[in-house]
Protein backbone atom coordinates (compact mmCIF):
# COMPACT_ATOMS: atom_id res chain seq x y z
CA UNK A 1 0.00 0.00 0.00
CA UNK A 2 1.39 3.40 -0.98
CA UNK A 3 1.24 5.92 1.86
CA UNK A 4 0.16 9.46 1.07
CA UNK A 5 3.05 11.94 1.49
CA UNK A 6 2.36 15.00 3.59
CA UNK A 7 1.99 18.04 1.32
CA UNK A 8 3.69 20.50 3.64
CA UNK A 9 5.95 23.36 2.61
CA UNK A 10 7.35 26.54 4.13
CA UNK A 11 7.55 29.80 2.19
CA UNK A 12 8.93 33.23 2.96
CA UNK A 13 5.92 35.35 2.06
CA UNK A 14 3.32 37.55 3.70
CA UNK A 15 0.34 35.33 4.54
CA UNK A 16 -2.18 37.96 3.38
CA UNK A 17 -0.80 37.64 -0.17
CA UNK A 18 -1.21 33.87 -0.34
CA UNK A 19 -3.43 32.64 -3.15
CA UNK A 20 -4.87 29.63 -1.30
CA UNK A 21 -8.36 28.47 -0.36
CA UNK A 22 -7.87 29.56 3.27
CA UNK A 23 -5.34 31.42 5.36
CA UNK A 24 -5.14 30.88 9.10
CA UNK A 25 -5.31 33.76 11.53
CA UNK A 26 -3.43 33.47 14.82
CA UNK A 27 -6.54 34.56 16.69
CA UNK A 28 -7.52 35.42 20.24
CA UNK A 29 -10.51 33.87 22.04
CA UNK A 30 -12.63 36.99 21.53
CA UNK A 31 -12.00 36.93 17.77
CA UNK A 32 -11.04 40.61 17.91
CA UNK A 33 -8.66 42.35 15.54
CA UNK A 34 -5.25 42.35 17.19
CA UNK A 35 -1.69 43.10 16.28
CA UNK A 36 0.91 41.12 14.31
CA UNK A 37 -0.43 38.51 11.90
CA UNK A 38 -3.96 38.99 13.23
CA UNK A 39 -3.92 42.74 12.62
CA UNK A 40 -2.47 42.32 9.13
CA UNK A 41 -5.17 39.80 8.18
CA UNK A 42 -7.99 42.03 9.45
CA UNK A 43 -6.55 45.04 7.59
CA UNK A 44 -6.15 43.15 4.30
CA UNK A 45 -9.57 41.45 4.51
CA UNK A 46 -11.37 44.66 5.40
CA UNK A 47 -11.37 45.27 9.14
CA UNK A 48 -15.07 46.10 9.63
CA UNK A 49 -16.47 43.25 7.54
CA UNK A 50 -14.14 40.61 9.00
CA UNK A 51 -14.82 41.86 12.52
CA UNK A 52 -18.58 41.71 11.86
CA UNK A 53 -18.25 38.07 10.73
CA UNK A 54 -16.20 37.27 13.83
CA UNK A 55 -18.69 39.08 16.07
CA UNK A 56 -21.46 36.81 14.73
CA UNK A 57 -19.44 33.79 15.94
CA UNK A 58 -18.55 35.56 19.18
CA UNK A 59 -15.93 33.34 20.82
CA UNK A 60 -13.46 30.58 20.07
CA UNK A 61 -11.78 28.63 22.88
CA UNK A 62 -8.00 28.14 22.99
CA UNK A 63 -7.03 25.05 21.00
CA UNK A 64 -9.91 25.41 18.57
CA UNK A 65 -10.72 27.20 15.30
CA UNK A 66 -13.62 28.79 13.41
CA UNK A 67 -14.04 29.85 9.77
CA UNK A 68 -15.20 33.09 8.12
CA UNK A 69 -15.14 34.43 4.57
CA UNK A 70 -11.86 36.00 3.40
CA UNK A 71 -13.59 39.12 2.04
CA UNK A 72 -10.92 41.29 0.30
CA UNK A 73 -8.12 38.71 0.67
CA UNK A 74 -6.93 36.50 -2.21
CA UNK A 75 -7.98 33.55 0.01
CA UNK A 76 -11.69 32.73 0.01
CA UNK A 77 -11.70 31.89 3.73
CA UNK A 78 -10.00 32.83 6.99
CA UNK A 79 -9.71 30.11 9.60
CA UNK A 80 -9.22 31.71 13.01
CA UNK A 81 -7.18 29.36 15.21
CA UNK A 82 -6.58 30.24 18.86
CA UNK A 83 -3.24 29.06 20.15
CA UNK A 84 -2.16 29.07 23.80
CA UNK A 85 -0.21 31.75 25.59
CA UNK A 86 3.15 30.27 26.64
CA UNK A 87 3.27 29.95 30.43
CA UNK A 88 6.42 27.83 30.75
CA UNK A 89 5.24 24.59 29.14
CA UNK A 90 3.46 23.02 32.12
CA UNK A 91 -0.04 24.30 31.35
CA UNK A 92 -1.09 21.99 28.51
CA UNK A 93 0.37 24.38 25.92
CA UNK A 94 1.62 21.64 23.58
CA UNK A 95 -1.75 19.86 23.46
CA UNK A 96 -3.63 23.13 22.93
CA UNK A 97 -1.26 24.26 20.17
CA UNK A 98 -1.50 20.93 18.34
CA UNK A 99 -5.29 21.06 18.70
CA UNK A 100 -5.62 24.47 17.05
CA UNK A 101 -3.76 23.14 13.97
CA UNK A 102 -5.81 19.94 13.92
CA UNK A 103 -9.09 21.84 14.28
CA UNK A 104 -8.08 24.23 11.47
CA UNK A 105 -7.33 21.27 9.19
CA UNK A 106 -10.65 19.65 10.16
CA UNK A 107 -12.45 22.82 9.06
CA UNK A 108 -10.49 22.89 5.78
CA UNK A 109 -11.49 19.29 5.05
CA UNK A 110 -15.10 19.86 6.13
CA UNK A 111 -15.33 22.76 3.64
CA UNK A 112 -13.59 20.68 0.93
CA UNK A 113 -10.65 23.10 0.67
CA UNK A 114 -7.53 22.07 -1.23
CA UNK A 115 -4.94 24.56 0.08
CA UNK A 116 -4.30 26.31 3.37
CA UNK A 117 -1.60 28.67 4.67
CA UNK A 118 -0.62 28.92 8.33
CA UNK A 119 1.48 31.36 10.31
CA UNK A 120 3.53 29.89 13.17
CA UNK A 121 0.71 30.15 15.72
CA UNK A 122 1.46 31.36 19.28
CA UNK A 123 5.13 32.14 18.50
CA UNK A 124 4.69 35.93 18.41
CA UNK A 125 3.19 37.92 21.27
CA UNK A 126 1.86 34.69 22.85
CA UNK A 127 5.52 33.78 23.52
CA UNK A 128 5.67 30.11 22.47
CA UNK A 129 9.36 29.26 21.81
CA UNK A 130 9.78 29.14 18.03
CA UNK A 131 11.64 25.85 17.76
CA UNK A 132 9.09 24.03 19.91
CA UNK A 133 6.23 25.78 18.07
CA UNK A 134 7.61 24.47 14.76
CA UNK A 135 7.83 20.90 16.11
CA UNK A 136 4.26 20.96 17.37
CA UNK A 137 2.87 22.62 14.22
CA UNK A 138 4.60 20.34 11.74
CA UNK A 139 3.94 17.21 13.80
CA UNK A 140 0.23 18.00 14.17
CA UNK A 141 -0.20 18.78 10.46
CA UNK A 142 1.74 15.73 9.34
CA UNK A 143 -0.29 13.45 11.63
CA UNK A 144 -3.64 14.90 10.45
CA UNK A 145 -2.71 14.53 6.78
CA UNK A 146 -1.44 10.99 7.36
CA UNK A 147 -4.75 10.09 9.02
CA UNK A 148 -6.60 11.18 5.84
CA UNK A 149 -4.51 9.69 3.02
CA UNK A 150 -7.25 10.05 0.40
CA UNK A 151 -7.73 13.78 1.00
CA UNK A 152 -5.22 15.96 -0.84
CA UNK A 153 -4.62 19.21 1.03
CA UNK A 154 -1.67 21.49 0.33
CA UNK A 155 -0.39 22.96 3.60
CA UNK A 156 1.93 25.95 3.52
CA UNK A 157 3.54 27.78 6.39
CA UNK A 158 4.27 31.47 5.79
CA UNK A 159 7.15 33.21 7.52
CA UNK A 160 8.66 36.64 7.02
CA UNK A 161 12.28 36.13 8.12
CA UNK A 162 15.10 34.06 6.66
CA UNK A 163 15.86 32.70 10.18
CA UNK A 164 12.29 31.43 10.62
CA UNK A 165 12.39 29.89 7.14
CA UNK A 166 15.66 28.05 7.81
CA UNK A 167 14.52 26.82 11.25
CA UNK A 168 11.21 25.61 9.85
CA UNK A 169 12.79 23.82 6.90
CA UNK A 170 15.31 22.08 9.17
CA UNK A 171 12.55 20.87 11.51
CA UNK A 172 10.34 19.89 8.55
CA UNK A 173 13.15 17.63 7.29
CA UNK A 174 13.66 16.16 10.78
CA UNK A 175 9.96 15.40 11.24
CA UNK A 176 9.75 13.88 7.75
CA UNK A 177 12.59 11.51 8.64
CA UNK A 178 10.98 10.63 11.97
CA UNK A 179 7.63 10.03 10.29
CA UNK A 180 9.24 7.76 7.67
CA UNK A 181 11.10 5.83 10.38
CA UNK A 182 7.89 5.43 12.38
CA UNK A 183 5.88 4.24 9.35
CA UNK A 184 8.42 1.55 8.53
CA UNK A 185 7.76 -0.34 11.76
CA UNK A 186 4.14 0.40 12.56
CA UNK A 187 0.75 -0.54 11.34
CA UNK A 188 -1.87 2.04 10.39
CA UNK A 189 -3.97 3.41 13.22
CA UNK A 190 -7.04 5.61 13.46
Amino acid sequence: MNSHPANISIVQQDIVEMNVDAIVNAANEGLRAGSGVCGAIFAAAGRSQLQAACDQIGHCPTGSAVITPGFDLPAAHVIHAVGPIWRGGGNNEETLLASCYTTALDLAMEHRLRSIAFPLISSGIFGYPKQEAWRVALGACRAKLAAHPDYVLEVRFCVLSEDALEMGQRILEETATQAADGRAGSSPAC
